[in-house]
């Protein structure tokens, strides 16, 4: 009889590797990928000034623009939006934006008076506020998350 042995302790590298596969720890997947989401939102804010699709944020209308100072620009006056930025795990699901209350006006807008009055009960004065998409993903943000995901992919590997 012709026969070949093969001992199969030598296969226990491959036998974590599939208990790995089988089990994999997605938190630690989810927590990198909402650290990389929330600095991505935060260049955008502090940097790019622009939606994810890449399109510049409507300026500020000339009344609001007088209200400003040299440290302020764009959804950042003295830092609040920009600083709340965040991100939360739940599970395998990742939430990430802010939680101040005038965040959702500033990505959606809002019409005159929506977002509040004066003192005297009227408008606010610089009218409506044009939405300015602050979250969401670009191409390279995808490619981005695409690549710490690979990464995560490879620690798996023996």
């Amino acid at each position: 009889m012709s026969s070949v042995v093969v001992d199969v302790r030598g296969l226990a590298p491959v036998q974590r590797f599939i208990n790995r596969l089988a089990n994999p720890d997605l938190r630690a997947l989810a927590d990198s990928l909402g650290a990389e989401l929330e600095s991505q939102t935060r260049r955008r804010i502090a940097e790019e000034k622009t939606a994810p699709d890449g399109s510049p944020w409507a300026p500020w209308s000339a009344v609001h623009a007088a209200t400003r100072h040299a440290g302020h620009s764009l959804l950042q006056g003295d830092g609040d939006l920009l600083d709340s930025v965040t991100y939360q795990v739940s599970g395998t699901q990742i939430r990430w934006g802010s939680p101040l209350v005038y965040a959702g006006v500033m990505r959606e807008g809002a019409s005159q008076g929506q977002f509040g009055t004066t003192r005297r009960g009227g408008p606010i004065p610089w009218g409506d506020i044009p939405g300015r998409e602050f979250l969401g993903l670009s191409a390279e943000n995808e490619d981005d998350l695409v690549g710490i995901t690979e990464d995560w992919l490879q620690e798996l590997m023996p």
